[in-house]
């Protein structure tokens, strides 16, 4: 049971994205937009909803796609490979006996 195992490095590392408020306010903008179209009549007329809606999605989607492109560009561009390479095998067809 306490036998050493070795366990290899793993061939290729995973990065996550940074956290960002984006989502939320591109989901907020887009509730605006909704309300811009159903909510006449309450508080401040529908116009106001829309074009305050349509300014924070247009905002989260910039800060979305630039977070993006400065996240791809900042990965390094070449990752070491294991030397461990799998053994070769070959599969022989052997017909079934006869009957």
């Amino acid at each position: 049971m306490s036998e050493h195992r070795h366990i290899p490095e793993p061939g290729e590392m995973v990065y996550t994205p940074k956290p960002s408020w984006a989502p939320f306010f591109l989901a907020l903008g887009a509730t605006g937009l909704v309300a811009g179209t159903f909510a006449a009549g309450f508080i401040f007329p529908p116009i106001v909803y829309a074009v305050v809606g349509a300014v924070f999605v247009l905002g989260a989607l910039r800060n979305l796609i630039g977070a993006a492109i400065r996240g791809f560009y900042g990965l390094p561009r070449k990752q070491r490979v294991p030397s461990a390479a799998l053994p070769v095998e070959t599969i022989v067809f052997t017909p079934p006996p006869k009957s």
